[in-house]
């Protein structure tokens, strides 16, 4: 166990609210291991950025010596979290649940330790009670405090329905706690009324109440909306690296901040001064800020090799994200005419001005420049990127069979 003053200093950082710190002291002063208990509800296949804000403060903890509970919430999923939500959600089926639940317990491990991780289903205690332990339960909870939550209160209001199964959603959620006798709770800043309820249920038990420590959300790549699969705007920690990547670069330059706070914390002090003094272009800081995280999940070599991939694709070469195709209808000749071949693509307007073009250095094919108008094609290639100037591209596809001359 770490030095209790040292611990402290550290559970403060990065944290919206600490409930309450006189209670986690106590706790502390204990001098044992804490459990801490962090619940993802497997409601879509993959763990993403948002997850990871969360997850880098349990792994601080478990550095610190203390004991994290990851909770997936097999059985809760299937209600949905009402945290949030304007509308009440899809059910999803046992099946959905349990193929999510199977790649959460695959991914978690990129960032937790494993030696100091407990991973628990609720289904394994919720499916075992009975409809007095449920009534018992809701006892404890008014629907006048239900009402206090936001979401609830606007829909209310908005005479939108709220399904009584998403009253109890806080309910099961505390009662993970009593059964799990968490110490702590994690959850980002939409979670306070959830995390709060577990407090009070496990008082009503005899259990000392945890302690509640709420995280900033992450945006998603909108910069709106909190991350999640169900907005269309993660980045999963399983993407490929040239997706993951790519999704970074695409962030706007205000959210950049909030990414490097928030995910990769260390290097803000650094890329905030360098900024401001315009000693560093923002494009270079999100280079370097998508270089990190896919450093984090797919390792730095292979970073290092997606960032030159994308410097030389879209910024030394400036190719779109996404390149128009022209499907030929015939086998890729051996010798390509290529002014009738810019002409046919539509990126050009004549084949006076094809051959100009080409003669004047600004046709490029598969990145490579030509000066020549005929050019030479590889035996059996199918497709080949065709580039006239910065901003013109077309990706030319050839179908199989005998050559032909173009």
């Amino acid at each position: 166990m770490v030095d209790l003053r040292k611990q402290l200093n550290s559970l403060r950082e990065g944290v919206v609210d600490i409930i309450s710190e006189d209670q986690l002291l106590e706790k502390l002063s204990a001098g044992r291991p804490l459990r801490v208990k962090f619940g993802a509800d497997p409601s879509a296949p993959d763990l993403h950025l948002g997850h990871v804000v969360a997850l880098k403060k349990l792994r601080q903890l478990q550095d610190l010596g203390h004991t994290v509970i990851f909770l997936i919430g097999d059985f809760t999923g299937m209600i949905g979290d009402p945290t949030g939500r304007s509308e009440t959600r899809r059910e999803l089926s046992r099946s959905e649940v349990a193929d999510n639940a199977r790649s959460y317990q695959e991914q978690v491990f990129k960032v937790l330790d494993r030696d100091r991780t407990e991973v628990r289903f609720n289904s394994e205690w919720l499916d075992r009670l009975c409809a007095a332990d449920l009534v018992r339960l809701c006892s404890n909870q008014t629907v006048a405090r239900m009402l206090e939550r936001d979401d609830f209160a606007r829909r209310f209001g908005a005479h939108r329905p709220i399904g009584l199964h998403e009253f109890l959603y806080p309910v099961l959620q505390g009662y993970d706690s009593i059964v799990l006798e968490a110490d702590i709770e994690l959850g980002g800043t939409d979670q306070r009324f959830n995390l709060l309820v577990g407090r009070n249920l496990q008082r009503t038990v005899g259990q000392s109440p945890q302690v509640v420590i709420t995280l900033p959300l992450l945006e998603g790549t909108d910069g709106v909306a909190k991350m999640s699969k169900s907005f269309g705007n993660a980045i999963g920690i399983t993407e490929t690296p040239s997706d993951m990547f790519g999704k970074l670069m695409s962030i706007s330059d205000q959210l950049m901040a909030r990414y490097y706070q928030l995910l990769a914390a260390t290097s803000w002090t650094q890329v905030e001064p360098a900024l401001a003094g315009g000693s560093l272009h923002p494009m270079d800081a999100k280079k370097n800020l998508a270089q990190i995280l896919v450093a984090e999940f797919h390792g730095a070599t292979l970073a290092a090799s997606i960032r030159e991939s994308f410097e030389d694709r879209f910024q030394r070469r400036t190719l779109p994200l996404e390149i128009p195709e022209f499907d030929w209808k015939a086998p890729a000749p051996p010798l390509m005419n290529l002014p009738a071949v810019l002409k046919q693509c539509g990126l050009v307007a004549s084949s006076g001005e094809a051959r100009r073009l080409i003669t004047s250095g600004a046709v490029r094919v598969d990145g490579e420049r030509v000066a020549a108008l005929q050019h030479v094609l590889a035996p059996g290639i199918r497709r080949i990127v065709v580039q006239v100037g910065a901003r013109r591209v077309m990706a030319l596809l050839f179908s199989e069979n005998s050559s032909q001359s173009t």
